[in-house]
């Protein structure tokens, strides 16, 4: 009997090597504005899609022209302020801001400026080349463009499930403040709600 024991002890590891020879792996590659959507879960395409949608709603609204009209025709220039990560799971919030930047740099009717870390970085490059680069090629201090609007935010979620379905409601919300005046000159929302069905049999 411990000798039929000792022998399957013995046949395990190459039953678990044969079966993991049976199962492969395959690996292509898609275009990178082709929308992949393995899960339920935020993705790129939600990113960039939401991105767009909330900026032209943004472009559409009455800040903008007023801007222009009281400053001359100057272009408004915008800080992104923060937006949070308030839903269920990790999103990389930076990606989501970064296509925002991208839309509304796009559009060709506002500048961004950078802040907080960033900001922080230009400065310093600032102070250091006031001290080891050649006074014609140094850039001068103090020639900061200021930021006329802020916009900050929030991404949410909330999940609802039952009988091997699954419903994932996001929500994300965006305000744009004038600075000057602290008037919120737009608030914008967009919504996704996406539907995941499970087999009885897990596949």
């Amino acid at each position: 009997m411990k000798m039929r024991s000792g022998f399957l002890i013995l046949l395990l590891p190459a039953f678990a090597a044969a079966m993991s020879g049976c199962s492969t792996t395959k690996v292509a590659r898609v275009e990178a504005g082709k929308e992949v959507a393995l899960t339920d879960r935020w993705n790129d395409e939600d990113s960039r899609q939401v991105a767009d949608e909330m900026i032209n709603d943004m472009l559409s609204f009455p800040w903008l022209r007023d801007f222009e009209r009281s400053s001359k025709g100057k272009r408004a220039t915008v800080i992104v302020e923060h937006v949070a990560n308030k839903s269920h799971e990790h999103i990389a919030t930076d990606t989501f801001v970064n296509d925002i930047k991208r839309a509304f740099i796009r559009s060709g009717k506002a500048d961004f400026v950078v802040g907080g870390a960033e900001r922080e970085a230009i400065r310093e490059e600032k102070k250091q080349q006031d001290v080891y680069a050649s006074e014609k090629s140094r850039v001068e201090m103090g020639q900061e463009s200021g930021a006329n609007f802020a916009l900050s935010g929030s991404i949410n979620s909330f999940v609802d499930q039952a009988d091997g379905k699954r419903v994932t409601f996001y929500q994300v919300d965006l305000k744009l403040i004038n600075i000057e005046t602290g008037r919120e000159v737009w608030n914008g929302q967009k919504k996704i709600k996406k539907l995941m069905e499970r087999s009885r049999f897990g596949l």
